[in-house]
C-alpha cells in the first residue's frame, strides 16, 4: 500500500520473483484500474496519451469525496467496480487457503470512503437520491465484508509529497498530498503493518520487505508446529 510514486508495482513484481524461489507465489492486483492499464491506453496510436489523461481527469473528479454525489449512471459503474473488487478478493482468499503465497498491489479498506484510498467509491456521506443512497449503503457493506479478511502482513510504503510529485509529475499535486495524509491513518482492521521508506535505495527497500515477509512466514510456521 502507498501513494502513487512509492513504487508499489515494481516492489510487488520483485517480491514475487524472489519469493517464488521458496514458495509458490502469485501476484494479484486488488485496486480498480492499474497503472499498467493506463500505460496500455497511452500506447494507443495518435490519441493514446490524450485519452489516458482525459479519462484520468474525469475519473479523479468523480472519485473525489469533495465533489457532489456522482450521477446515477456513474454510481452504478462504481458499484460494479466494487463488486469486481469483492470477486477478486475472494479469488485471492481461495488462493491463499490453497497454500499459495499471494502478493497484492493495493488492498480494500472500509474506514474512509473514496476509491483514491481503496475505500467505498460512491460514499454514503455524499450520496443523494433514493437509488444512489441505496447503492452507497450496499457498497459500504461490501467493503465492511472485505475488511474482515485481513492479510498476514501489510507493507505500507512511506513517501513525502515532493518526492512523490517528482516521480509522478503528471499527477495532481494536491491529490498526491491528500493520499499521503490519508494512507497513514488507515489501520486495515488491525492488520499487522510494516512501515517501509520508499525513498531509500531500492535494493535496501526490497531486502527489508523480504525480511519482513520472512519473519511473518517463520512466525506462522512456529505457530503451526506448536498447534
Amino acid at each position: 500500500m502507498g501513494c502513487d510514486g512509492t513504487g508499489k508495482s515494481t516492489l510487488t513484481a520483485d517480491l514475487v520473483k524472489h519469493l517464488n524461489r521458496r514458495w509458490v507465489t502469485e501476484r494479484r492486483y486488488l485496486g480498480l484500474v492499474s497503472g499498467e492499464d493506463g500505460d496500455k491506453i497511452k500506447k494507443l496510436p495518435i490519441i493514446g496519451v490524450w485519452l489516458e489523461r482525459r479519462l484520468a481527469k474525469k475519473s479523479s473528479k468523480t472519485q473525489s469525496m469533495t465533489t457532489k454525489a456522482p450521477a446515477l449512471w456513474a454510481a452504478l459503474i462504481m458499484y460494479g467496480f466494487s463488486l469486481r473488487r469483492m470477486s477478486n478478493l475472494r479469488k485471492v482468499k481461495r488462493l491463499a487457503e490453497s497454500g499459495v503465497l499471494v502478493i497484492s498491489d493495493r488492498y480494500p479498506q472500509a474506514e474512509i470512503s473514496g476509491f483514491h484510498y481503496d475505500g467505498p467509491g460512491i460514499g454514503v456521506e455524499r450520496a443523494t437520491g433514493k437509488i444512489t443512497k441505496w447503492l452507497a449503503e450496499r457498497e459500504r457493506l461490501l467493503y465492511l465484508e472485505m475488511a474482515k479478511y485481513r492479510p498476514q502482513l501489510l507493507i505500507r510504503l512511506d513517501i513525502d509529497i515532493d518526492t512523490a510529485f517528482a516521480r509522478k509529475p503528471d499527477h495532481d499535486y494536491e491529490e498526491l498530498r491528500d493520499k499521503i495524509a490519508i494512507m497513514v491513518k488507515l489501520h486495515y482492521n488491525g492488520t499487522r503493518i510494516f512501515e517501509l521508506d520508499s525513498r531509500q535505495p531500492y535494493a535496501e527497500e526490497l531486502q527489508q520487505a523480504l525480511d519482513a515477509i520472512g519473519d511473518v512466514a517463520e512466525s506462522s510456521r512456529r505457530t503451526a508446529v506448536t498447534a
